[in-house]
């Protein structure tokens, strides 16, 4: 009979063991899989975050669990960016503040310099912010296209021949004179011997339609002409001399293959301006030859 309640109380220890073992947490030491069992501390780690330290001590008593500490964040500083010349694509040519540099950055700079208005330049043959600045304002006035600040062939053309315009040339009577220098593509306006309106760029007649130089005066105005022979509007017209005179263009000014049949071809703002200046009667002195003509 004591044999038999040994042998049941074995039975049920070995019975409260397995239960026990099948509600507990997988351990890594035993080298199992669990088949199905409860996932291992280090996989609930990575999913969560956090994981269970907490270990009996050696009175079987539980210690509590200890947090793993999280480290700390610190905000990865951003790197500064200093200004750097770029380089336009498919060129390599060098850009400085969106503006590249062309070729003929010093000679621009000095005519620009020389001519005033434009803003501050430095006469360094580099381009500058101020540089670019001062070409694009200089490129957007007398209708150089595109508007990129960069020195290029036009933009030098133009500037060299504003720069080297010598107004004192023209003869000019008490009343207003529109001057017009055909070997610079060059026009102004003078009244009392003083500049009233400073050199602008024009382009007058082209090879077999010389514009002639000369002395004339205003003989007929009309702000909007229309052209027989052409058939074109001549906006801002004022004739002088065998069916030619001033008025705006109507084509691209800095297209130098081609030009007018002979009349005074000017920009928008120069053609509004010399309209407002003149009248009937007005002087016009024409000098020199446009070349190629």
């Amino acid at each position: 009979m004591e044999h038999v309640r040994i042998t049941s109380r074995l039975v049920t220890l070995v019975v409260v063991v397995l239960v026990g073992a099948g509600a507990c947490a997988f351990d890594p030491q035993s080298g199992g899989s669990g088949g199905g069992g409860a996932a291992p501390a280090g996989a609930a780690e990575q999913a969560t975050g956090a994981s269970d330290t907490s270990r009996p001590d050696q009175h079987g008593r539980p210690t509590p669990a200890v947090p793993t500490p999280k480290p700390s964040r610190k905000p990865t500083p951003k790197p500064t960016r200093t200004a750097a010349p770029t380089t336009t694509p498919g060129t390599g040519t060098p850009t400085v503040a969106g503006c590249p540099q062309g070729q003929h950055q010093r000679a621009v700079e000095t005519h620009l310099a020389r001519l005033g208005g434009f803003g501050a330049v430095t006469v360094d043959g580099r381009q500058s912010a101020a540089d670019c600045a001062a070409i694009k304002k200089f490129q957007k006035r007398y209708g150089i296209r595109p508007v990129e600040g960069r020195a290029g062939p036009t933009t030098l053309d133009v500037a060299q021949r504003l720069a080297t315009t010598d107004t004192t040339r023209c003869k000019a009577g008490t009343g207003t004179t529109f001057c017009v220098d055909l070997t610079r593509q060059t026009v102004w306006a003078l009244r009392g011997g003083k500049v009233i309106m400073a050199p602008t760029v024009t382009r007058t007649g082209m090879s077999g339609y010389r514009t002639p130089a000369g002395t004339y005066a205003v003989n007929y105005r009309n702000p909007k002409e229309w052209s027989n022979p052409y058939e074109v509007w001549l906006p801002y017209w004022q004739h002088f001399t065998q069916g030619m005179g001033f008025h705006e263009t109507t084509t691209y000014l800095h297209e130098k293959s081609i030009g007018s049949h002979g009349c005074v071809n000017l920009l928008h703002a120069d053609a509004v301006r010399m309209w407002e200046l003149g009248k009937v009667g007005t002087r016009v002195v024409l000098i020199g030859r446009r070349p190629g003509t």
